[in-house]
């Protein structure tokens, strides 16, 4: 009897449910002097209220945000080369076009601390990697507002 009763109201359950489905093809949001309204084309289940300015049909809306990711390219006409790599001792930063622009390097190793950081004040320089374990290094070539204009994976064997 208990499981009659059982089936009864689980079917009964069942069969009234409206869960939260929803395929919907497209929407957005509308405003006008009234006020604004999200709506969604393709909505299956909704309640409609009527009242004696119009009405509104509700349904199950969810939130959304759009984020856009992206670097910022800065604007600096140069080409940055690091030789050798991988590299033993002297590790060269040439930049072809240098105009006397306001860089630095910045070398971290592979657990991001920094190991050392300086001027580039040449077309042309060296960074001593002598005293440097074995390892896989990067170096970030910065300019005056600490914004990477470009980077290096070095190898120091």
């Amino acid at each position: 009897m208990k499981i009659s009763y059982v089936i009864l109201i689980l079917s009964f359950t069942v069969f009234t449910a409206k869960a939260q489905e929803s395929t919907n093809s497209s929407g957005g949001d509308a405003s006008g002097s009234g006020g604004t309204v999200a709506y969604s084309i393709g909505q299956v289940v909704y309640t409609t209220n009527t009242g004696s300015n119009g009405s509104v049909a509700q349904g199950v809306q969810h939130a959304y945000e759009i984020f856009t990711v992206g670097i910022k390219e800065t604007e600096l006409n140069i080409s940055l080369t690091a030789f050798p790599n991988p590299t033993a001792e002297n590790l060269t930063l040439q930049i072809s076009e240098y105009k006397n622009e306001k860089l630095s390097y910045q070398l971290f190793d592979m657990h991001g601390k920094q190991i050392s950081n300086g001027q580039i004040i040449a077309q042309q320089m060296q960074i001593n990697m002598n005293d440097l374990p074995t390892a896989t290094y990067f170096i970030n070539v910065v300019n005056q507002e600490n914004k990477k204009v470009q980077s290096f994976k070095i190898i120091k064997n």
